[in-house]
């Protein structure tokens, strides 16, 4: 059995340009607009967001998983130079570390909306902030490995290519 990759392109992929940004964008919003809408739920006591909120987590939930094969496979195809390894390996470290989070989330909220779908303890409020904050870590890392060092651009590539980086 012999199997080949396609050949790369001009931003060292396969196909025609990043998969991961776009997916991990569904992600980014589905769980902050869960966040928000339990914020907005406990305030104002409008339990019809707390449906909307569960289905925007656990849509989030399945999404960041595509987000993170698509991430470790252009990860890997992006051969990158040393000043970009420590936000690298960041950047992926929490993105595993958000997939269990998310996951562990939705099964929490399985759990209390099972028991009562209109109602949403503090502790899981807290949880949501912290979640919350950590999206926007991610957010920070991932922005800063395309528009600070570069990865999968064609000027880095070809940097990378030529022997420069």
């Amino acid at each position: 059995m012999q199997f080949s990759l396609p050949p790369l392109n001009d931003h060292n992929l396969p196909y025609p340009d990043t998969m991961h940004p776009i997916v991990v964008h569904f992600v980014i919003a589905m769980a902050l607009f869960a966040v928000l809408c339990d914020a907005i739920a406990f305030f104002t006591k409008n339990t019809r967001l707390y449906e909307v909120s569960w289905w925007n987590l656990f849509f989030a939930t399945l999404s960041i998983f595509i987000a993170i094969i698509f991430g470790q496979v252009e990860a890997g195809l992006a051969e990158p130079y040393d000043a970009v390894v420590p936000v690298l390996n960041a950047h992926t470290v929490l993105g595993w570390s958000l997939s269990a989070i998310l996951a562990g989330m939705t099964a929490w909220r399985f759990i209390l909306r099972s028991r009562d779908p209109g109602k949403l303890p503090m502790p899981y409020l807290g949880a949501g902030l912290v979640l919350a904050a950590l999206v926007f870590v991610q957010v920070y890392l991932g922005d800063k490995l395309v528009w600070v060092y570069g990865l999968h651009t064609v000027p880095v590539v070809e940097a990378i290519r030529e022997g420069v980086l």
